[in-house]
């Protein structure tokens, strides 16, 4: 008994350098040589930060491209999904109404051609990615309410998409804080 105890508070002891002291230090460490250097990567515009690139932003203007719908108004200190079954009355309520706007907004469109993430939230309700076809839905749109040629803004939605890792790993993303910071220095 006695010698079962003392290896245990040895494994203990031991779980708890390794654990609370270096691999910390090690994360630490190890985040200083990413993009935000531990600190996330900021997104700025005009000399401000205007977001974080993983954190995703409500856009509501016809003039912005619109992110992907968020079960928490976007609030990162409460990140969630809706938890409500696809099956739910109250959901399939939701994305009725956001098919609805986008049909209203994109008069072009037939509702068979939106992409799944335009009316669904994500998981985390943060998500700061739309899918290709979800920017490529709003060109139209953006083009004609900031009176620019659509092959313009299609040119800027192509620069800021992000590709597979290595062309295999996860889908192609545009990052819509980026992308709306790019339109709006487009104009200066």
């Amino acid at each position: 008994m006695k010698k079962y105890l003392l290896q245990s508070i040895r494994l203990t002891v031991v779980l708890l350098v390794l654990l609370c002291g270096a691999y910390p230090l090690f994360l630490s460490f190890a985040g200083g040589f990413s993009k935000g250097k531990g600190e996330g990567e900021k997104i700025m515009s005009n000399g401000k930060v205007v977001g974080y690139a993983l954190i995703g932003q409500s856009f509501t203007k016809p003039q912005y491209f619109w992110g992907r719908p968020s079960a928490v108004s976007y609030n990162a200190a409460g990140s969630g999904g809706s938890n409500k079954a696809a099956s739910n009355p109250d959901y399939e309520k939701d994305v009725q109404n956001r098919l609805d706007t986008l049909v209203k907004y994109h008069p072009y469109l037939k509702k068979g051609e939106i992409p799944a993430d335009m009316v669904t939230a994500s998981g985390s309700g943060l998500d700061p990615n739309i899918s290709e076809q979800g920017a490529a839905i709003q060109i139209k749109r953006v083009a004609e309410f900031r009176k620019l040629d659509e092959k313009t803004v299609a040119d800027l939605v192509a620069q800021n998409t992000e590709h597979p890792l290595f062309g295999l790993f996860g889908p192609s993303k545009v990052n819509v804080l980026k992308l709306n910071v790019a339109l709006d220095n487009l104009k200066k």
